[in-house]
């Protein structure tokens, strides 16, 4: 009597793995410059006309010292972000013709961003590793040198005199018109993201 024959399986088709896709993740430096370009543009927004600013058939002599500084607080309200332009346009017209002051103030505000700001581990130098509060205290060392015993310091000095006493003379000799009285909130400024909570990296779990 012949036995049963049962043929063995020849080839089993392979499992099925579950394809997994990661999302990427932004990093500290994309999320503070998204921030900053956020805010900077936010506050763009804001900006009132040049022509506005500078007509000339809104010009008149103070009679007084209080009229003038009245005068320079509305205008402020009113054109404060023009004037943080033009404040920013001087300065870096000082710095730019100031190339040494220039690149040093770069540097130092370099190393407070990408070691202080946007430093999520520990700083590693020369196989030593250096605490927040010893980054902190090295850091204003630095600033205290730059500023105080370089030139950046008079640049920057001399070029925020200029900027204000133009800001100055502008506020007090414009007059103040009616659509000033009912101004509305203060509009975020350009370094409006430093004030806002943390920066938080949102954490995507692979699926």
């Amino acid at each position: 009597m012949a036995a049963a024959y049962s043929p063995l399986p020849t080839s089993s088709a392979p499992a099925t793995v579950p394809a997994t896709t990661t999302t990427p993740t932004p990093t500290a430096a994309g999320a503070f410059f998204s921030r900053l370009l956020e805010g900077t543009n936010n506050a763009l927004s804001q900006r009132r006309p040049w022509p506005e600013l500078v007509d000339r058939n809104s010009l008149a002599k103070p009679s007084s010292t209080a009229e003038a500084v009245a005068r320079i607080r509305k205008n402020w309200a009113y054109f404060r972000v023009n004037y943080l332009l033009l404040l920013s346009g001087v300065l870096a017209f000082s710095l730019l013709s100031n190339p040494l002051s220039f690149f040093l103030l770069v540097g130092l505000l370099g190393g407070w961003i990408f070691l202080y700001l946007l430093r999520r581990e520990p700083l590693v130098l020369l196989s030593r590793t250096y605490s927040d509060r010893e980054v902190l205290g090295i850091l204003t060392v630095l600033t205290i040198v730059i500023v105080f015993m370089t030139s950046v310091g008079s640049v920057l000095i001399s070029a925020l005199m200029i900027g204000l006493a133009m800001v100055c003379a502008h506020g007090a000799f414009r007059v103040p018109e009616d659509l000033f009285l009912d101004e509305e909130e203060p509009a975020p400024g350009f370094l409006s993201f430093l004030g806002s909570p943390a920066l938080q990296i949102p954490v995507v779990a692979n699926v």
